[in-house]
């Protein structure tokens, strides 16, 4: 099984329902492609879900956020949760100013 197909697996049952099949992920880690598909859904087109209006896959962006943070602090590594908040945060302050290329530059700079 796929990172991916585990995050939709472990999503909330009115996120898991919207499930795509067939899905690639960018990760193969279940936490980096939580925050990886939370950020997909706030801004772009995800990789492993479908059919969601826009305040549901805002919604479904947070809990996937949440999701992919609290597995990581369950693991006790909240060195790597401070930097996966902050790479969400440059990525929403890069949205709100118009610049999804400084997004992409972040996680790429940040994750490869």
């Amino acid at each position: 099984m796929s990172a991916l197909e585990e995050v939709q697996q472990e999503a909330e049952p009115a996120i898991a329902a919207h499930a795509a099949s067939a899905v690639n992920g960018r990760f193969n880690d279940f936490v980096l492609e939580a925050v990886h598909e939370g950020y997909l859904l706030h801004y772009r087109e995800p990789n492993g879900f479908r059919g969601m209006d826009e305040d549901l896959a805002l919604l479904a962006g947070d809990s996937l956020y949440a999701l992919g943070l609290a597995r990581l602090a369950e693991q006790g590594d909240l060195d790597a949760v401070a930097v996966l908040a902050d790479l969400i945060t440059g990525c929403a302050k890069a949205h709100a100013e118009g610049d999804g290329g400084a997004a992409e530059t972040l996680w790429n700079e940040t994750w490869g």
